[in-house]
């Protein structure tokens, strides 16, 4: 092969390998419901994208196949060619052949190396990473036309490597799950701070935030020796001294056997007769969380049921403290102090 053809060659083997790349990291990093979304409004690339993330591991082993085949056949074909260019100028050194071929081949490989990192790897994938829904639409349809047509190489593969996985007692998975856990965008945001994509603000904006996804209300709990409860035989009047005691409008309920029976607020103590009502009688619901409960789940549980605190039961069922909505709220917005 003549040096211009193995040239134009190495250049279509750099941008194949470089297709694949980008194509491998735009299914994994894509946000699945926005390409949905453009999938139900007639795009057929997104359509093909959605189509690819479904079938995630039939088409990582596509990208796969094709970075292998691009990565042998530039090997067969570049480093021959640079290393054929190479050799008149090391010859005219008046160096022997041995040393110049040594050379040749240690600069070819630097040379090919460098160009597959760079052009083949680096510079697609970091395109794929920062922009993956349009570089999913872009390169959809020509991938899974690939995978189409080597779906049966790709298949005997998939299955090899599926067999492999459960021999070593892994379940494989052909969908990409659509919930990321804490410790991918963790990850994530690393990578993205460390490429220079988004600024240090931005990065410690985030970090605050996955930090709260996974915060649980433990640390906020008011023990319950800190929380005044009035029994559920109390009498208005009773409920309205141990609020004026304690300096709080509402006092949790407690029945004969220490559970919390709901909660009542000193307002409708203060309008009931002492006749015929209690404070079980006064009281309204209250919602039961476990310690473990995140942050976020707690706040929209107290949101839901419209109440302003919560009562916090330990493993075992027993009573352990509150938590109030402020407090809750008051974590969330920590997270974002602008």
């Amino acid at each position: 092969m003549d040096p211009l053809t193995a040239f134009f060659v190495t250049a279509l083997l750099l941008i194949g390998n470089g297709f694949f790349v980008a194509a491998e990291f735009a299914l994994v990093a894509a946000k699945r419901p926005r390409l949905e979304r453009a999938a139900k409004s007639g795009s057929r690339p997104a359509a093909a994208a959605v189509a690819g993330i479904r079938e995630l591991s039939l088409m990582l082993a596509g990208a796969q196949f094709g970075i292998t085949m691009c990565t042998l056949a530039l090997g067969l074909v570049a480093e021959p060619a640079f290393e054929h260019l190479l050799a008149p100028p090391l010859d005219e050194l008046g160096l022997p052949d041995s040393a110049s071929h040594v050379i040749a081949v240690a600069i070819t490989l630097a040379v090919v190396t460098f160009l597959h990192m760079v052009l083949g790897e680096m510079a697609p994938k970091s395109w794929a990473i920062t922009h993956p829904e349009r570089s999913a639409l872009i390169l959809a349809l020509p991938f899974r036309a690939f995978a189409r047509l080597s779906r049966p190489v790709l298949a005997a593969l998939n299955g090899a490597t599926n067999a492999l996985l459960r021999m070593a007692r892994i379940t494989p998975r052909d969908e990409l799950e659509v919930h990321t856990d804490p410790q991918r965008l963790r990850h994530l945001l690393g990578e993205s701070r460390r490429l220079g994509l988004i600024d240090r603000h931005d990065h410690d904006l985030l970090g605050r935030a996955i930090a709260v996804r996974e915060a649980i209300v433990d640390t906020l709990i008011v023990p319950r020796d800190q929380v005044t409860a009035v029994p559920a035989d109390a009498s208005p009047a009773q409920v309205r001294r141990a609020a004026h005691a304690s300096g709080h409008a509402r006092l949790l309920v407690r029945g004969d056997d220490g559970t919390i029976t709901g909660l009542v607020h000193v307002r409708d103590a203060l309008t009931a007769t002492e006749s015929d009502r209690r404070a079980v009688d006064l009281a309204y619901p209250v919602p039961t969380i476990s310690a473990a409960t995140s942050v976020l789940d707690a706040t929209t549980q107290l949101q839901r049921a419209r109440a302003q605190l919560a009562v916090v039961n330990a493993p075992d069922g027993t009573y352990r403290g509150i938590v109030s909505l402020d407090d809750l709220l008051g974590q969330l917005l920590a997270a974002n102090p602008h």
